[in-house]
């Protein structure tokens, strides 16, 4: 389910009710953004070609575009839910408990393990995520 802020947002940049998802490509976590993205993204192209031709080094501008435009487009309901797609569940082993985190031109997906494992770098997002699942824990225990 998209956290309230993050589906404000995303509905904003959709003018609608879709979520885009896809893998990060550095990290073991997925990336979420709304559909006006697309244009950055044909931006992003342009640039990393004409820098590429600056610097006189090789540019495959078709595996670029499907490495950028390999996002799903899942749509939600009015209280944030949606299915995620099995593939992008196993490409960042998502699990039951998901952490969201960002905001800007995207918002990053993570299982709380994968967050663990980052290094230092990464200690607000860690310790926010830690609170969260101790918290689900003991509302769990509760019952």
């Amino acid at each position: 389910m998209l956290p309230p802020l993050f589906r404000k947002a995303v509905k904003e940049s959709s003018e609608g009710r879709i979520v885009c998802l896809a893998k990060h490509e550095r990290w073991n976590c997925l990336t979420g953004f709304g559909l006006s993205r697309k244009t950055e993204l044909e931006e992003q192209i342009e640039r990393e070609e004409d820098r590429a031709i600056r610097l006189d080094k090789e540019f495959d501008r078709d595996l670029r575009a499907m490495q950028l435009f390999g996002f799903v487009e899942v749509p939600f309901d009015d209280s944030g839910r949606f299915v995620m797609p099995d593939h992008l569940r196993s490409l960042a082993q998502v699990d039951d408990g998901l952490y969201f985190h960002g905001g800007g031109r995207f918002f990053t997906i993570w299982n709380p393990d994968q967050l663990a494992q980052m290094g230092e770098q990464w200690e607000s997002a860690q310790a926010a995520c830690a609170n969260l699942v101790a918290e689900a824990e003991a509302k769990g225990r509760k019952k």
